[in-house]
C-alpha cells in the first residue's frame, strides 16, 4: 500500500486522491479478505481507508477493507480482552499520563480503546479536554495560518501539558500533534506505543 491519501483529500485533489484509494484497495483487500486486521499508529492515515475510501472507491472491496482497518489502540485493547497482554512491565502504579486524541481519532474511533490499554499497563490517564491541537496537518504550518493554530493550541492543549511536571508522560497519537506540542511547549509528546515500549519489562515490544 502507498500513502492513504489524506494529504490530497485535505487539499482537494480528489483525482489523485481517487487513485490511491484504488492502489490501497487493491493492495489491502486480500489481507481483509482472509480477517487479518490492518493496523496503524498514524490516526489521519489509518482511518482514512475507514471514513473517505469506501466514498472514493465504489463496491464492497472498499467497504470490506475499511472494516478491517483499525488503529494500533483498538486491535490492542480488542487483543487484550482475548487475552491478556503483559502491559504492565516497570510501570509504577497509579503513574499518571497526560493524553490528547487525535481529531480523526476522536471523530470516528473515539479514545476509549487507547484509554483501556494505557490503564492496563498501569497508569491513571488525564485526557485534555481539547478539540484540535492546532496544527490541522499542514494547516499550522503555513504563515497566514500560524497565529489561528497557535490560538487554538493555546485554548486547552497547550497549558495543560506546561502545567505537567517533567515526570508525567505526553501522548499523543498524532504526528501533527506531537509537533504543535514541541513547537508550543518544548515537550516531547510520545506516541502511545512509544510509551509502553518504555513501559514494558523489556523496553521492546508488548507480549503476552
Amino acid at each position: 500500500a502507498g500513502c492513504c491519501g489524506r494529504t490530497m483529500i485535505s487539499k482537494g485533489m480528489i483525482g489523485a486522491a481517487k487513485k490511491a484509494a484504488r492502489r490501497n484497495v487493491d493492495a489491502l483487500l486480500p489481507f481483509a479478505e482472509r480477517g487479518i486486521p490492518i493496523v496503524g499508529c498514524e490516526p489521519s492515515c489509518i482511518l482514512t481507508f475507514r471514513d473517505e475510501t469506501p466514498d472514493l472507491v465504489a463496491g464492497k472491496e472498499a467497504q470490506t477493507v475499511a472494516k478491517h482497518a483499525m488503529l494500533i489502540d483498538e486491535f490492542l485493547a480488542r487483543e487484550h480482552e482475548r487475552a491478556p497482554l503483559q502491559l504492565q512491565g516497570q510501570t509504577p502504579g497509579g503513574s499518571k499520563v497526560l493524553f490528547h486524541g487525535h481529531c480523526h481519532q476522536k471523530a470516528i474511533a473515539g479514545t476509549t480503546a487507547a484509554r483501556a490499554v494505557l490503564t492496563a499497563a498501569g497508569f491513571t490517564v488525564e485526557e485534555v479536554d481539547s478539540g484540535c491541537c492546532g496544527m490541522a496537518g499542514s494547516f499550522g504550518f503555513e504563515k497566514e495560518h500560524y497565529d489561528v493554530s497557535m490560538a487554538l493550541g493555546e485554548r486547552r492543549l497547550l497549558p495543560a501539558v506546561r502545567s505537567k511536571p517533567a515526570s508525567v508522560p505526553i501522548v499523543a497519537m498524532g504526528v501533527s500533534c506531537r509537533q504543535q506540542i514541541a513547537h508550543g511547549t518544548g515537550r516531547r509528546a510520545l506516541h502511545l506505543v512509544e510509551l509502553l515500549a518504555q513501559a514494558t519489562a523489556d523496553g521492546n515490544a508488548v507480549t503476552r
